[in-house]
């Protein structure tokens, strides 16, 4: 079985490969492709795969773009931190997913699963097309956070907040005025639940449009991100994600 892996992430792409070939299903990953415009490119010219395992977030964009511009001839086993709750219409449509932090039970599930889907079905034809917006998580923008302050908790409208780091495991969020407060949410989260003025510029970071006093180029391949908010740390865009920053950055 030829297996294709769309990861961003190389330590989980590694894990899942190894994970993969160490289960007894003759598994060959042929490839791991790390974006979407590289996704795109090989599938546009190779046929020769079974199965896809992919992530659903990628540093360039959503890997529901790779199905919309060309045409895959195999399942696909999506791989995502999103809850259950969320992919109810994704499982009606007859093929899987994996919740990370993912294992080898449940990537040997989702391999039985593909086992008994193709022995019903010769070729499995799924509309991608229409899947990604019952992917996506249905939840209501948030109008404030709650922080902790001492005993008091605090509700930080979001029009205040200017930037979100993850550091040393916990949600640090800035405001414009430059106030620091812990917020105990995943930056995942919080991605999910900002509005569209908040940009994921990697792991680490969330930054607000209004705090974005201008960008400068780094080392040629990326973007350095200059806050109007006192901050000390360097907020880079790697050259995965420029061209979607940069297309964010005009539109809001």
């Amino acid at each position: 079985m030829k297996i294709v892996i769309i990861e961003d992430e190389i330590l989980t792409a590694e894990d899942l490969r190894h994970d993969l070939q160490s289960l007894n299903y003759g598994i060959e990953v042929t490839v791991i492709l790390p974006t979407v415009s590289q996704s795109i490119e090989y599938f546009s010219t190779n046929v020769d795969y079974n199965l896809i395992f992919s992530d659903i977030q990628l540093g360039d964009g959503y890997s529901f773009e790779i199905f919309k511009k060309v045409s895959v001839n195999s399942p696909i086993i999506f791989c995502t931190a999103y809850n259950q709750y969320a992919l109810e219409a994704f499982e009606n449509n007859g093929i899987d997913y994996i919740l990370k932090p993912f294992d080898k039970i449940s990537i040997a599930h989702s391999l039985e699963k593909y086992r008994l889907l193709k022995e019903k079905f010769s070729t499995p034809q799924i509309d991608y097309s229409n899947l990604s917006a019952s992917l996506l998580p249905k939840v209501t923008k948030i109008q404030s956070l709650l922080v902790h302050q001492g005993d008091k908790i605090l509700p930080i409208p979001v029009v205040n907040i200017g930037l979100l780091q993850l550091k040393n495991q916990v949600v640090q969020l800035y405001t414009l005025e430059g106030s620091q407060f812990p917020v105990f949410q995943s930056l995942e989260e919080l991605e999910n639940k900002l509005p569209s003025e908040f940009y994921r510029i990697n792991r680490q970071f969330i930054v607000n449009r209004k705090a974005i006093k201008d960008v400068s180029r780094h080392f040629g391949r990326k973007l350095l991100i200059n806050l109007t908010l006192p901050f000390s740390e360097p907020l880079i865009v790697g050259k995965e994600r420029m061209t979607h920053f940069m297309e964010w950055l005009s539109e809001n």
